[in-house]
């Protein structure tokens, strides 16, 4: 709807009065609201643009009974009203203020706030929805400064023309040199709008569409499920707090200092006796002999410190209540709360310059680390490991730095080695170990930023070697080769070629990577075998595997990720077949996609053309959409790794 034009008036007054200027804000409220919405940011949002919109105008009344008027008053269709000018130019200086950027030393303008009034609880507030001409008007507005859209929008609103425009935004705080840029930006804007020319034949504008009226809205209701879940939260916070209030004001004996912890919310009888260091469990250094079970259960309590119990008191302290100066971390899918009993000591010692506490509560390692120098800095690790056992429970890292990795090995583990996957003939390197057990440092992939060699750790015990890597977590993963449902123990040749793809699986809560060779293929133009091969990233959290598919062509150094998924049950136990393609390039210039399957594919179908086996390569131009597909001799439809 079109705004009234304010009045005209003889000439500025020297003085504006509150009266003055309630009655102009009062008269003209709709068309000055607007005016603030149409120049506020985008960036925050329409229901805060018409919340602030409104306060920005409420706002503009003097402080006092007078206020200064405008040293010049610029003619709108006539001779403006001085109380109107004043009311303008204020709410236009607070909405240019809002889309300031906040400075960390600067104390931030009111209008840079969210406003405290009006609010509306509940709700989400914004104009009616224009047509596609609003919309693009829209879109051009977001891509211009404050000052530009200031300029647009008092040329196309308030009918100023440009030295009007300009004396009005120095007037709201522009510099010359920005009133006349915001001139230049809104000229070519209003230049490149279509409907310019019908909207100045009939007097309207675009600006005064229902799309830019926050006066006239419409009302939504916000985020339900969050709402609760937050009104929820804050209950039991001010609970929590009544509660921690009364019990730090009780008299009692009290714990000794928690270090880096977090002040106790509770004494409850079961969490006292989980957080007492003399209630850790310890295994007997010989239990892992006899033992039938290889895991976590029966490593003993190594290190230096295992009688320390202030050290172990805020080990067991932080990790039930973790302050805001701990770094805490958790591999997807772990739990990090408090133990539900006391948890087993795994180790406790010091290694280089921090103090390092290794706890297990039968489902998780939680790792404890602080500075030899004090508690501030301390870090708090969580890696599930439910279910380890054998390789997957022959090694826990003690620490990362420069670089390199640091383990400490299982009670079994004979010795230790090292060997580059990349460079399988090299040979393994021995690592020194102490005699608790942990290795020498030694570089780590998951801390490389780039893939020239990938370090595995070798273990060895009396059932054979098993090899282990680093993917950022405390447990490292557990390398296996071989057809998905019977695996064997890997080999580094088994990796030479997709060593690189482990880096998508770091810090993902993998348990165990198995490499599977699973198609060789002949190259057209007679350029060579091209081998096949999927690598599966199995979890310990039983969901989000990663799966890729690989490609290497004759010659090159290294397989290429052809296809992946985080969901697929492709070359893994349930479902061991897999169909994978690539674009891959002839040495003739000749683009082609070549596509193989797991050996229970029986034909495979791509542009058009189906072949009898599991390998196919059809010509095809570059960027073309192809599909691909396959079946098992029984009929059954495979699809490709996606």
């Amino acid at each position: 709807m079109q705004q009234q034009t304010p009045p005209p008036s003889e000439a500025p007054a020297a003085v504006i009065d509150v009266e003055q200027a309630e009655a102009a804000l009062v008269e003209h409220y709709p068309r000055l609201v607007r005016l603030a919405y149409l120049v506020l940011p985008p960036g925050l949002g329409r229901n805060r643009r018409v919340l602030t919109a409104h306060a920005i105008a409420q706002r503009a009344l003097p402080r006092g009974r007078t206020a200064d008027a405008p040293t010049r008053v610029p003619a709108q269709r006539g001779a403006a009203d001085p109380g109107y000018a004043y009311v303008r130019l204020k709410v236009l200086r607070s909405a240019l203020e809002a889309g300031l950027p906040l400075k960390r030393l600067a104390w931030p303008k009111r209008a840079q706030l969210p406003p405290l009034l009006p609010q509306v609880w509940g709700l989400r507030l914004f104009p009616k929805s224009g047509g596609a001409d609003e919309l693009a008007l829209d879109q051009r507005l977001s891509a211009l400064d404050g000052p530009a859209r200031a300029a647009y929008v008092l040329r196309g609103l308030e009918r100023l023309d440009e030295a009007a425009v300009a004396a009005v935004l120095v007037e709201a705080g522009c510099s010359e040199e920005d009133a006349t840029a915001a001139l230049v930006e809104a000229r070519v804007t209003a230049a490149d709008d279509s409907t310019a020319a019908e909207d100045d034949a009939d007097g309207t504008s675009l600006l005064e569409s229902p799309e830019f009226d926050p006066c006239s809205l419409h009302a939504r209701p916000t985020d339900l499920m969050r709402r609760r879940q937050h009104l929820k939260a804050a209950i039991a916070a001010v609970a929590a707090t009544l509660v921690c209030g009364a019990l730090l004001g009780l008299p009692g004996d009290g714990w000794a200092p928690d270090g880096a912890a977090a002040p106790p919310y509770a004494k409850n009888p079961a969490a006292q006796a989980a957080l007492n260091p003399a209630k850790l469990r310890k295994a007997s250094p010989t239990a892992w002999k006899t033992s039938d079970r290889e895991d976590f259960s029966v490593w003993p309590a190594r290190g230096s410190l295992t009688g320390d119990k202030e050290l172990l008191r805020r080990a067991l302290a932080v990790w039930a209540r973790p302050g805001g100066s701990v770094k805490v971390s958790a591999t997807p899918g772990t739990p990090a709360g408090a133990p539900p009993g006391p948890p087993q000591l795994l180790y406790a010692g010091d290694l280089d310059q921090a103090r390092v506490v290794l706890l297990y509560d039968g489902m998780r390692v939680v790792r404890y680390a602080e500075p030899k120098s004090g508690t501030s800095g301390a870090a708090l690790d969580f890696a599930r490991v439910d279910g380890a056992s054998g390789a997957n429970a022959g090694a826990l890292v003690m620490d990362r730095a420069d670089g390199n990795v640091r383990y400490l090995t299982a009670p079994w583990v004979t010795s230790a080695a090292t060997r580059d996957l990349l460079k399988p003939e090299a040979g393994a390197r021995t690592v020194s170990r102490t005699k608790d057990g942990i290795t020498a440092p030694f570089p780590s992939p998951a801390l490389a930023t780039s893939c020239t060699s990938w370090n595995a750790l070798a273990l060895t015990d009396a059932s054979g070697t098993r090899l282990t890597t680093d993917l950022g977590e405390l447990v490292p993963a557990h390398l296996t080769a071989g057809n998905p449902r019977a695996p064997r123990e890997a080999r580094p040749t088994d990796w030479a070629s997709s060593a690189c793809s482990l880096a998508a699986a770091r810090s993902h809560g993998v348990s165990t990577v198995n490499s599977w060779a699973y198609a060789r293929q002949q190259l057209p133009e007679a350029n060579g075998i091209a081998q096949w091969s999927c690598t599966r990233a199995q979890t310990w959290r039983g969901t989000g595997p990663r799966t890729l598919a690989l490609f290497q062509a004759s010659g090159a150094d290294a397989a290429v990720v052809a296809s992946t998924s985080q969901s697929s049950p492709a070359c893994g136990p349930r479902e061991p077949r897999v169909l994978s393609g690539v674009r891959w390039k002839s040495r003739a210039g000749t683009w082609y996609l070549v596509a193989a399957g797991s050996s229970q594919v029986n034909s495979v179908t791509a542009a058009g053309r189906s072949v009898t086996g599991n390998v196919l390569a059809v010509p095809v131009e570059r960027g073309t959409k192809v599909s691909l597909s396959g079946r098992t001799a029984r009929g059954a439809a495979v699809h490709t790794l996606r």
